[in-house]
């Protein structure tokens, strides 16, 4: 009988995850450093904080279903 293992940190929702919050941290400091005026011509929504927070909850989001349903990869044996 074959083992198997987790795919871990090469499962691709962990590096979507990763490449997802890397981007919703920079808006996240991007919208707590906006001036008013930026946020004035958004129609006085703090759009790049409130894109980053979103960011950041679907980053973390996709690295709580990667723990809870981490992807098995049969492992074959040599013979």
């Amino acid at each position: 009988m074959a083992d198997k293992k987790k795919a871990g940190a090469f499962d691709i929702r962990v590096m979507i995850a990763l490449l997802i919050g890397i981007y919703g941290v920079v808006l996240t400091i991007l919208g707590i450093v906006e001036k008013q005026t930026e946020i004035d011509k958004a129609a006085g929504i703090n759009i790049n904080l409130w894109g980053g927070i979103g960011m950041l909850v679907f980053a973390a989001l996709f690295v709580l279903w990667a723990r809870l349903r981490p992807i098995v990869v049969p492992v074959e044996e040599k013979q």
